[in-house]
């Protein structure tokens, strides 16, 4: 069975090292999400991240305790994920999160002995429409309008002047700018525009694996941005996508 719906993907960027209990904080997300029976979670862990005091985080390949960015993502209808926030804001102090509309094809296979429940679309997934279902969360903080920018390159993309990694040029660049964060992810698997095909190998010392740099921001900051981003990227994909964004930080 094929269902097409509109719903919200709800993204929370938090560091790996933030702990819920004796657990990390991603993971009781996750947890959560799944005792309170939404569709499902991905967590995204990145290589290198931008905090929002500035200060830039990285993978470390050989550190037992080390500090990356992470994004728990979830995708489910409005009333679900408003409920999955009304239970985990109070336990952010220092993260961001993001409600974006999801325009979503859900494939459900419906085998032998399938419980009605797993056949039927969320009874709070609304028809594609006009207003995005994003508006429809209620949320403890009071949403701003923001903009994700997305930048699609190849870890083997290089800053012509400086020679270091154009990912990491481009994080260095949103904090010279004064953006709120970035977080760089790295893909396993991708092709580009010219189609060659780009894989992560067990011995392979080093890959050109795809990589997306993700900045959210106000939009005024992030059309100021854009002209290095036009600077730095000689070839790749940039994406725009309006957002809500909420913003925790810890009292000092």
């Amino acid at each position: 069975m094929k269902l097409e719906a509109e719903q919200v993907l709800c993204r929370v960027h938090v560091s790996s090292l933030a702990r819920h209990g004796s657990a990390p904080l991603y993971a009781w997300i996750v947890e959560t999400a799944h005792r309170e029976d939404l569709q499902g979670a991905t967590v995204l862990k990145g290589i290198l991240g931008l905090r929002p005091d500035g200060t830039v985080v990285r993978e470390h390949a050989w550190s037992v305790s080390q500090e990356a960015p992470v994004i728990v993502e979830v995708v489910d209808g409005p009333r679900h994920v408003e409920k999955l926030l009304a239970l985990v804001e109070p336990a952010l102090q220092e993260a961001t999160v993001t409600l974006e509309r999801a325009h979503v094809v859900l494939y459900r296979g419906g085998e032998p002995g399938s419980k009605p429940r797993d056949l039927a679309p969320r009874v709070d997934v609304v028809p594609t429409q006009g207003a995005s279902a994003a508006l429809e969360v209620k949320t403890m903080k009071l949403p701003e309008e923001g903009v994700l920018l997305r930048v699609f390159i190849g870890e083997s993309d290089r800053e012509k002047r400086s020679g270091r990694p154009l990912y990491e040029e481009i994080v260095l660049r949103a904090r010279e700018a004064g953006l709120a964060g970035a977080t760089v992810l790295r893909g396993p698997m991708g092709f580009g525009r010219h189609s060659r095909m780009h894989a992560a190998r067990l011995l392979e010392l080093s890959t050109d694996l795809p990589i997306v740099i993700e900045i959210v921001d106000s939009e005024e900051k992030v059309a100021a941005f854009l002209p290095t981003v036009d600077e730095l990227v000689a070839e790749g994909l940039v994406t725009l996508e309006a957002v809500r964004v909420l913003k925790y930080a810890a009292v000092s």
